[in-house]
């Protein structure tokens, strides 16, 4: 670890603030901050300062739009590619190499990123007692608002932790501030097991919930902050990476405390939270994703348990996402991979078999379409007639309304002209997470797009995907997943379907659910490779769409746009090289 991530603190803590500052809108807990040439003793003299400096806590969530030089971390998996040559991922993960300047913010800086996160997490925690209480608190007032932080230092430190697990496995657990002109991981080389480092967080976040404000104290004026939901369902979610194979047998964690987990959540916490619906499926899960989850002109929001709270945005936020003939950039551009996962509006299934990635099962000859169920009424000559909203509200594909016209993806045409490097490689643009509004009045209106983390639909997942491994009944599994179908408006029950009789079709099913309601949200990544199927899914070929007129009607013709390269010790993430040179720390296997 570098000095820097010591002597940088106080420059972070003091930096203006990238969160919001919208006070009638989330409180006042984000505005204040000290002078940026305060030192540590002075920071922790009064309790103003002492609060700024926790609340920077908070600028360590990152948001994953554009994180990765203008990629997103799921244009390295199946679901997407980055349209213009110079995306983050195009020249690192894309092809293998992990220690490409281009994926530095994911693949390197990530390292120091968190580190910074946990010192900040110690240091509130060792000094925070010492502090002097503010004149204008109550001393109840004061007491609440130390516990809380400390509570809120645990969470983070412990949320950072896991953050750094799934890139880099078990790593030393740093639970002390480091003396910036020591070394700082002198005593920190040894690798713990995955049972004592998950063991560990997962402990922090029962032991810090009790004191994170609840439900009723957010509500009133701190919107944004982290609760005692966010803890429980951190919890449940490491409980099921954790169950599941890659980590099962090191981590002693079954699928029956995977499922516990999801039911405690469930049962304490479910009549707080509730899947997001509006007048129709596409508009429900549209809004699920872009509606803010504190009270603003938007709405609020129920389905969001932990996420990242930002200002609004503008065009240029936007820009290197959208498609080039609005004048944006392409940017993440959804596969014909992730479009083939999507089932029907009907409920039913447009391929025969599906594979333990989630994707359909795809012929040798590689770009073909997938066999089609019998009975299907799907046809790739009209791939996106009555499919499942949630593609709709998702992806851009030819003949999809946006901003003062409809995609156009024939070649020479509005979104796919003739010269323009940046247009779509797979015949879609991102739809999710690209609020419309602003395309308004020459892309002069302003949205919300906060980052999601955690939302009660992935809690649902969850409890479903343990409940199928732990052997539950087809029908209890079934139905566990049953409300986002509903919410999306799908019609037929998942009961009734005939193509899910044996726990792995469901558990296939489950994967490939999982896949479309929670992509581009960052779990793709770390899905396919806690179920083991990490070379299977990122080595496969990204497929896209050739889009024509032929004889004055429209033809689709599927093509592979990229071939990808994924080996087994790609995994993990290498440690930063100079980390490894000056602490003799072991890397990870094969770096």
């Amino acid at each position: 670890m570098r000095k820097t991530i010591i002597y940088t603190a106080f420059a972070m803590a003091t930096a203006a603030f990238t969160l919001t500052s919208c006070e009638d809108m989330f409180g006042d807990f984000l505005d204040k901050q000290p002078s940026n040439e305060l030192t540590e003793k002075e920071v922790f003299s009064q309790w103003s300062t002492t609060e700024s400096f926790h609340f920077d806590t908070y600028n360590f969530l990152r948001h994953g739009a554009k994180r990765i030089k203008d990629s997103w971390l799921d244009a390295a998996t199946d679901l997407a590619e980055t349209s213009y040559a110079t995306g983050g991922v195009r020249t690192s993960f894309n092809i293998g190499n992990y220690y490409a300047d281009s994926g530095a913010s994911e693949l390197i800086d990530t390292w120091e990123h968190y580190f910074r996160g946990i010192r900040k997490c110690n240091m509130t925690l060792e000094r925070i007692d010492k502090v002097p209480k503010d004149p204008d608190l109550s001393v109840e007032q004061y007491e609440r608002r130390k516990s809380a932080y400390k509570a809120e230092a645990r969470f983070f430190r412990a949320y950072f932790h896991w953050e750094l697990f799934l890139r880099y496995g078990a790593i030393p657990m740093i639970k002390v501030v480091l003396d910036p002109d020591g070394d700082l991981l002198s005593n920190y080389k040894t690798r713990p097991s995955v049972k004592e480092y998950t063991g560990w967080i997962l402990q922090e976040l029962a032991e810090c919930e009790n004191s994170l404000y609840t439900v009723s104290e957010v509500e009133k004026n701190i919107l944004g902050r982290v609760w005692q939901p966010t803890a429980r369902a951190l919890a449940a979610r490491i409980k099921l990476y954790m169950a599941s194979e890659r980590f099962g047998k090191e981590s002693g964690i079954t699928w029956e405390d995977a499922l516990k987990a999801a039911d405690s959540f469930i049962a304490d916490y479910g009549s707080n939270f509730r899947l997001y619906t509006a007048a129709d499926g596409k508009t429900s899960y549209q809004n699920a994703i872009l509606y803010s989850a504190a009270e603003t002109g938007d709405g609020n929001n129920p389905e969001v348990i932990f996420w990242r709270n930002d200002e609004k945005i503008r065009w240029s936020d936007i820009s290197a996402d959208t498609p080039v003939g609005e004048g944006g950039k392409g940017g993440l551009c959804p596969s014909q991979n992730l479009i083939d996962m999507y089932d029907m509006a009907d409920g039913t299934s447009p391929f025969a078999a599906y594979d333990a990635t989630g994707a359909p099962v795809y012929p040798d000859n590689a770009g073909s379409c997938p066999a089609i169920r019998s009975g299907s009424n799907y046809n790739d000559i009209h791939p996106y007639l009555n499919r499942d909203p949630r593609m709709e509200a998702s992806v851009l594909y030819h003949g999809s309304p946006w901003g003062d016209g409809n995609i156009n993806v024939i070649k020479g045409q509005r979104d796919n002209p003739v010269g323009n490097a940046n247009a779509t490689p797979t015949g879609y643009y991102v739809r999710k997470y690209i609020p419309e509004s602003i395309l308004a009045n020459v892309h002069s209106g302003t949205a919300y797009r906060n980052w999601i983390i955690i939302r009660y639909a992935e809690i649902l997942l969850n409890r479903a995907e343990a409940l199928n491994e732990c052997d539950g009944s087809r029908a209890d599994v079934l139905n566990a997943l049953q409300p986002l179908r509903d919410r999306a408006g799908l019609t037929s029950k998942l009961v009734d379907r005939t193509d899910l009789q044996t726990k792995e079709e469901r558990r296939n099913f489950i994967r490939k659910e999982r896949t479309v309601e929670l992509a581009f949200e960052e779990h793709r990544a770390w899905d396919v490779r806690r179920w083991n199927v990490a070379v299977e899914a990122l080595a496969r070929p990204i497929y896209g769409v050739e889009v024509s007129m032929q004889n004055d009607a429209i033809s689709y013709k599927r093509k592979v746009v990229r071939q990808r390269v994924f080996t087994g010790k790609m995994y993990l993430y290498p440690i930063p090289e100079g980390e490894v040179w000056k602490t003799n720390i072991e890397n990870n296997p094969e770096w």
